[in-house]
């Protein structure tokens, strides 16, 4: 399904345009602050708009891509094309990434060089976009490895003491882990230009390639070690604690929130698609038993349960998750420009000097730790009773991963913010306009979607339906009839 307005290509273009435009600025000498702060925000705005746009243009009850752009890209002896399209697993995170973006750079409109720092924000909000919306292999590859260099900078460049170490370290593990994805991108394209004759880099002309089992296990792990490094998946989470501490807060946000969604989109989009018989193996409950403990890995749990209900669970929580980090990162680089530290054992009381902050974190802190009524609790309720229907005994560990998470995060608001506060922690400032203008969008998509995900369910359930149609007709493998039972009401 394509549209006379190519809201897709827009999406990517923009920002991309509007990095451009700020590093040019940059060539000329007393340019305003104001002026460049401006353009950054109103680009990241427009994108915002385009993002809803294309999300009022789509169909609701179709599962194939939409809006899709399919241009010539390079001569056809190589087999590029630009080859954009949506569909109900990618369209919320384009909007995750649109909402969050602006977000941030509202908040950083007071960083030392905020030109070139909007710069490389608005960059990487163009990567990010193109990731999403990226049908062709080798374009999608661009963008994803196009995410490095501007995330990289922000760190170097506005992060904190350790900012080098942390910069170097995320850009290696994330480029060495990438390269095994291009050397399976182009085994895959050759294997099928040998059984057809054409060679092409399309997802869904890809999908059709015949390949052996040890074939197909290869470059699953070729696909996989991107993906899972830049999910993070354990064991390929060690850049992560580094980079999200030493990153400014910004781009800690970003990074949490949308850049992490890349890897698990990936395995969602490319591994289920092009390798299903890999993904089926039992021996996947040992990649996703070690990951089980954190959210991300309740994406992949939900993924790799292969349930209608586990899937659409792992695909609503990609958004939930993005909305309820991001608010947490934003609410602690807020205390730290307050307190200079963001350690537990150096706060406490915050409540009585700063009730509002204290009310905001309560309700994204509850959210992350599954309360009912928001965001957080019907992702994992999907993908708990997604994977219990197919793998009980997965579903009660995860259980257990809960649990300590929840034990976890409630004992660090008890140190942070109750108790008698010291006379440091009594000067803390509460939320200024800007800052609550800032988390208001954030609160009112973790209560609506809390308590009516329908709108959103509705767009997501055809596309995962067709993709595990996909997986069950090439693998044999069929869920349980209970498995399609009641996610979101359409059934």
């Amino acid at each position: 399904m394509s549209h006379t307005v190519p809201f897709l290509t827009l999406l990517v273009l923009l920002p991309g345009v509007g990095a451009l435009v700020l590093g040019l600025l940059g060539l000329t000498r007393n340019v305003s602050r104001d002026l460049t702060d401006a353009i950054a925000i109103i680009v990241s705005l427009a994108t915002t708009v385009i993002a809803v746009s294309t999300l009022v243009a789509m169909k609701v009850h179709f599962g194939g891509y939409q809006l899709v752009t399919n241009h010539i890209y390079s001569g056809t002896a190589l087999g590029v094309r630009w080859y954009l399209g949506v569909d109900g697993i990618s369209i919320f995170l384009v909007l995750l990434a649109a909402v969050l973006f602006p977000l941030v750079l509202l908040i950083g409109r007071n960083r030392v060089n905020s030109r070139s720092y909007f710069a490389w924000m608005l960059l990487l909000e163009a990567a990010v976009m193109g990731s999403f919306l990226s049908l062709d292999l080798i374009v999608f590859f661009f963008f994803f490895e196009l995410t490095l260099v501007p995330s990289y900078f922000l760190i170097a460049g506005w992060g904190h003491q350790k900012r080098a170490y942390a910069a170097i370290k995320f850009f290696l593990y994330t480029f060495l882990g990438s390269a095994f994805l291009l050397v399976g991108i182009l085994t895959l394209a050759f294997i099928h230009q040998s059984q057809t004759h054409v060679l092409t880099f399309s997802l869904p002309a890809l999908m059709h390639t015949h390949l052996s089992g040890s074939t197909e296990d290869l470059l699953f792990l070729a696909f996989t070690a991107a993906f899972a490094v830049k999910a993070p998946l354990f064991p390929f989470h060690t850049w992560s604690p580094d980079a999200y501490t030493e990153a400014p807060d910004g781009a800690s946000v970003i990074l949490s929130s949308v850049l992490a969604k890349l890897g698990t989109y990936g395995i969602i989009r490319f591994d289920l698609n092009l390798f299903p018989q890999a993904c089926a193996q039992r021996d996947m409950k040992r990649l996703v038993a070690y990951s089980s403990l954190a959210q991300v890995g309740f994406i992949a749990l939900g993924t790799f349960a292969l349930s209608t209900q586990g899937l659409t669970g792992g695909v609503l929580l990609m958004i939930n998750h993005g909305l309820i980090v991001g608010g947490l990162f934003i609410l602690i680089g807020f205390i730290y420009e307050r307190r200079g530290t963001w350690q537990v054992d150096e706060l406490r009381g915050l409540q009585k000097a700063a009730p509002i902050m204290a009310a905001v974190f309560t309700v994204v802190m509850m959210a992350s730790i599954g309360v009912p009524g928001l965001n957080g609790f019907i992702s994992e309720f999907l993908v708990l009773s997604g994977t219990f229907i197919t793998h009980r005994w997965w579903a009660v560990v995860a259980v257990v991963g809960v649990i300590i998470a929840a034990i976890y995060l409630l004992w660090a608001y008890q140190q942070v913010f109750h108790g008698t506060p010291r006379p440091e922690d009594e000067k803390t400032k509460d939320l200024v306009w800007v800052e609550r203008l800032v988390m208001a969008p954030l609160i009112i998509l973790i209560v609506f979607l809390g308590v009516y995900p329908k709108p959103v369910l509705d767009r997501i359930n055809p596309s995962v339906d067709q993709l595990i149609a996909h997986v069950e007709q090439s693998t044999g493998h069929a869920q349980p009839a209970v498995a399609t039972q009641g996610v979101g009401g359409q059934r």
